[in-house]
């Protein structure tokens, strides 16, 4: 059965690198538009990264097609003019005005291509810190997130691109909206997401805190929870989070394992009054649940409506039944032809995914294709694209 494709037959330029404007473009590329992602002759550098960042590039360039251009050409430049003039949407994640001085910023483009919708993806929105170089890891501490991560005193990193992934998610958003309005106008529309303002948007919740309360939200570790329970429990072999989050999970917790006493105790029967006696509860829960197995625990929580979770690690993930049950995870070849499975967009359309088998492109491998596409002819594709790899 064909995955379903509701960006089906709109074109999509990527200018990219890293992480979130690649993972613009992935997502819709996901949802069925025609990505076509524009590299240097040697590939773009994302590819050849080593460590945490040896994933980046299989994780967020599938489903698209690659053309090799060398931009500091006037060849290249034109071509990739020719792609822009004939996009519905473009995609750039460079520094400020990188673009702009090849003749690929906004205003050029919109000049010959008043449809199209140019989605910029920065460090920074427009203002005194436009110009400063950002990186996931920067933005997370600029705005606060890492602070909320770590214990008091030591700021950590979320465990995943999370800024770099959610921008580029703010920026789809953009997009989609701009898609919508350009159907009454004809026109399209500028759209700018950033590292730092995604990152102060996800903290947003703590600023709202100290709004509401007064005082000044705690790193995540050390703040007084929401509820009595919300914790990670130690068992027998392998820890398990469990959280009771209303007064009924409560009475049903106190049912599930044998603490009678503790639900006859009026005290506690609202979640405000626990989480005020969580110095008092939580010492016997803990003792509790380290007399299980982790999966005792499972069992006696599973089906019962209350939260509760592993702790797993990313590759767990492989083999998790849940997920192969879904089809969450679509067959990858990389790039040396190796298969795998990753995650495809976590949207279902009338109870199905949108996951499809993929193959990462080489730099520059459909490079002939998309000239035709343009309405080269041979001729011309071989004029300007004589060394089969890049046109320059």
């Amino acid at each position: 059965m064909t995955a379903p494709a509701p960006l089906a037959g709109l074109r999509v330029v990527e200018f990219t690198h890293m992480v979130m404007g690649p993972a613009a473009g992935a997502m819709l590329a996901a949802l069925g538009a025609d990505v076509i992602r524009v590299e240097p002759a040697e590939g773009d550098k994302t590819r050849t990264l080593l460590g945490s960042g040896a994933g980046y590039f299989p994780m967020y360039n599938r489903h698209k097609r690659s053309i090799a251009l060398d931009l500091k050409s006037e060849r290249g430049l034109k071509v990739a003019r020719r792609l822009a003039e004939r996009a519905d949407i473009l995609i750039e994640n460079f520094r400020p005005g990188a673009l702009d001085r090849l003749g690929l910023g906004y205003e050029a483009l919109a000049a010959v291509n008043p449809r199209l919708i140019y989605c910029s993806a920065k460090g920074f929105l427009p203002g005194p810190y436009e110009e400063r170089t950002a990186l996931d890891e920067v933005a997370q501490m600029m705005g606060g997130l890492a602070y909320m991560t770590g214990p008091p005193g030591r700021p950590l990193r979320a465990g995943s691109s999370v800024i770099d992934v959610t921008g580029g998610m703010f920026g789809v958003i953009g997009v989609l909206a701009a898609l919508e309005e350009r159907h009454r106008t004809g026109k399209g529309k500028l759209i700018q997401a950033s590292l730092f303002e995604t990152t102060v948007y996800l903290v947003g919740q703590h600023m709202a805190q100290l709004a509401v309360t007064g005082k000044a939200a705690s790193p995540m570790p050390a703040r007084i929870s929401a509820w009595a329970i919300y914790d990670v429990f130690e068992t027998k072999d392998d820890p398990v989070f469990i959280g009771v989050v209303t007064d009924a999970l409560w009475e049903k917790f106190c049912a599930l394992f044998g603490l009678a006493d503790l639900w006859a105790d009026e005290s506690l029967r609202r979640n405000n009054e626990r989480v005020l006696q969580r110095d008092r509860i939580l010492p016997r829960i803990r003792d509790l649940i380290a007399g299980f197995t982790r999966a005792e625990v499972i069992a006696r929580l599973e089906g019962t409506g209350l939260p509760f979770a592993p702790i797993a690690r990313p590759e767990d993930m492989f083999d998790d039944p849940h997920l192969a049950a879904s089809g969450a995870l679509e067959p990858v070849t990389l790039a040396d032809g190796t298969p795998t499975r990753l995650p495809t967009l976590p949207i279902a359309f009338d109870g199905r995914l949108l996951a499809r088998s993929g193959a990462l492109p080489l730099a520059g491998a459909d490079s002939r294709a998309i000239l035709r596409d343009l309405g080269l002819s041979e001729t011309e594709i071989l004029a300007i694209f004589p060394d089969e790899t890049a046109v320059d």
